[in-house]
Order: C-alpha cells, then structure tokens, then sequence
C-alpha cells in the first residue's frame, strides 16, 4: 500500500506554481505597468476640456492598468484559471455612466497596455504608450477645435425675429435655428446654434436691449448638451 507525504499532495498544484512564478519578472511587469499608468494619468490631467475634472476617476486609470497586468499574468499559464475569469468578469456589470467619449479611450488605453505588461509585451506597452500620448497632446492641445454656442432667446413679440436676424448674423461667422416654442403667456423662445468670430460674446447685450426680449443666454454647445 503506497502511502502519501506532503510533496505527494502539493507537487501537482502548489509547487508547481510557484516553481513557474517569477517574482523579479512580476515586480518588473508591475512597475512598467505602473509607470505606464502615471503616463496616462499625467496626459489625462493635461488633456482634459470636461467641465469637473475627476482625481479619482484619474487615479482609478493607474490601478487599472496594474489590476489588469496581474489579470493577465495570473491566467497566462492556466486555462481553467482564464476561463474562470472569462466567465466571473462577464457577468459584471458597470453602472458609472462616461459622459465623455474620449474617457473611453483612457479605459482602453489602461486595459491594452495592462495586458500587454502582463504578456511580457514590455517593450511594446512603452512604445505604443509614448505614441498615444504624444498623438493625444498634440490634438488635443496643439489643434484649436472651434465648438459652437446655444443662444437662448425668450422674447413677446413675433415683430422683433427680424431685428434678431440681423444682430446675428453680424457678428456670427454661421448660425441656424434648432427650436422654437411658444411658452405660456404668449412668449416665445428660440434656440440658435451660433458659431461666433473670436469668440465675441459681446452681442448678446445687442439682442438683450431690444424692445421686447425678456432674455437672452450663450451657452458653450460640444454636442452633448441636454436641456
């Protein structure tokens, strides 16, 4: 009758594994993964045009980088383990709304340069990182993107659309109506998309002595806005 000892029951599970793990080849994957993450952080923080800026949405893109490193290099050598973590991250569901579409692009960059650390894609994840960097910086920064405007006007006479025509389209480069409403009481109150000559806001005290307008508002339009 054979008999087990303690090397009998752990040589095919534990021992393995660790004789196949690399401590000095983890430690280094983690700290490029981590400086690649402090890359997207700093590009992030010089990019940003949103309205709030988020630290810890911000912050939440190094760890990610870093978590999926580990992902990857924990089921690189076991594919029972990869597909455990197919199934257990399919079934999560993210509830935090992004707003902003290039936030998504931050995500991705996170997760593909996690991986490729976590592959032993090292110098790859720099390379690429460096690159994606540099294009962001350039056309976020470098590349003035001339964003429209919403002028809001609520006036109580139907006579005075001329006069509002005219003041707009002096000093607007291009602009167009997107709404129009009639409110209680017998007002009215019109929606223009207006793109201005250097940024001069400066008619809109124009339109705001006109007889009849009871108000008028300039508000930055990127395409999202929701009223």
């Amino acid at each position: 009758m054979e008999t087990l000892n303690f090397n009998d029951v752990f040589k095919s599970s534990f021992l393995e594994k660790t004789a196949s793990f690399s401590i000095v080849d983890t430690l280094f994957g983690l700290l490029v993964a981590f400086g690649i993450g402090l890359l997207i952080y700093l590009v992030y923080k010089k990019t940003f045009l949103g309205v709030i800026y988020s630290h810890t949405f911000n912050i939440s893109l190094i760890v990610m980088t870093m978590a999926t490193a580990i992902i990857i290099m924990g089921i690189s050598s076991n594919v029972l383990l990869s597909l455990g973590m197919v199934g257990a991250l399919s079934i999560v569901r993210f509830r935090t709304p992004i707003k902003d579409p290039l936030d998504i692009v931050y995500i991705f960059w996170g997760i593909v340069a996690g991986i490729l650390c976590g592959a032993d894609f090292i110098l790859l994840a720099v390379i690429g990182s460096i690159a994606i960097g540099l294009v962001l910086l350039f056309f976020i920064n470098r590349i003035t993107v001339e964003n429209p405007y919403l002028l809001v006007i609520r006036y109580n006479e139907t006579s005075i659309e001329n006069s509002l025509e005219h003041v707009i389209s002096g000093h607007a480069k291009k602009h167009s109506i997107k709404s129009k409403s009639v409110m209680p009481g017998n007002d009215y109150e019109v929606t223009y998309e207006v793109r201005v000559k250097d940024n001069d806001m400066s008619f809109i005290n124009n339109i705001s002595t006109i007889d009849g307008v009871k108000s008028a508002i300039m508000l930055s339009y990127d395409g999202n806005f929701t009223a």
